[in-house]
C-alpha cells in the first residue's frame, strides 16, 4: 500500500521571479532540464492555461526521449500546474503542480507529481526518475548562480 504521489521540495538561493522564470522561459529549460548526459530541445512551450509543451532529450548515440503535457493553471510567480506524459510510456499521465514559495530572497520549490495509481508511480520511479529530479534540481541551482550574476 501507498500513495500515488511523490513531492520533491528543493530551496534555492535565489527570488521566486527567477526561480519561475527559468521553470517556464523555453531560452532556459535545456540549461537545466533532465540529466546532463542527455541534451534537452524544447518544441513546444505555451505557458499559459491550455497551453501545450513538449521537450525532446536526445542522448549520446540519438536516441530521443519526449514529454509533453498541457498547461492547466499558471499563477505567476506562485505556482503552475501541467500534465506530464513520457512518450515512451503513453497512457500513463501525471499532474505536476509546482508551488514557488519566497522567504528572505529565497526560494522553496514544492514539486507534487500525481500519478494516477501507486502502480504508475512505481514505474515511472523505477525509471530512473528520482536521479533525473535531482541532477535538474542541481543544475537549476547551477543556473541560478550564473543569473544572479
Amino acid at each position: 500500500m501507498g500513495t500515488n504521489q511523490i513531492i520533491i521540495t528543493r530551496f534555492f538561493d535565489a527570488p521566486r521571479e527567477l526561480v519561475f522564470k527559468a521553470s517556464t522561459n523555453p531560452d532556459l529549460i535545456p540549461q537545466w532540464w533532465g540529466p546532463k548526459r542527455f541534451t534537452t530541445a524544447v518544441e513546444r512551450m505555451d505557458v499559459l492555461p491550455g497551453g501545450v509543451w513538449r521537450f525532446i532529450q536526445r542522448d549520446q548515440d540519438g536516441n530521443e526521449y519526449a514529454f509533453h503535457g498541457v498547461y492547466q493553471e499558471i499563477v505567476p510567480p506562485e505556482r503552475k500546474v501541467h500534465t506530464f506524459e513520457f512518450e515512451g510510456m503513453p497512457g500513463h499521465v501525471i499532474i505536476e503542480t509546482s508551488t514557488f514559495e519566497e522567504f528572505e530572497g529565497k526560494t522553496r520549490l514544492t514539486v507534487k507529481d500525481l500519478f494516477q495509481t501507486v502502480e504508475d508511480r512505481d514505474g515511472m520511479f523505477n525509471t530512473g526518475m528520482k536521479e533525473g529530479a535531482t541532477e535538474s534540481m542541481d543544475r537549476l541551482e547551477e543556473l541560478l548562480k550564473k543569473l544572479k550574476s
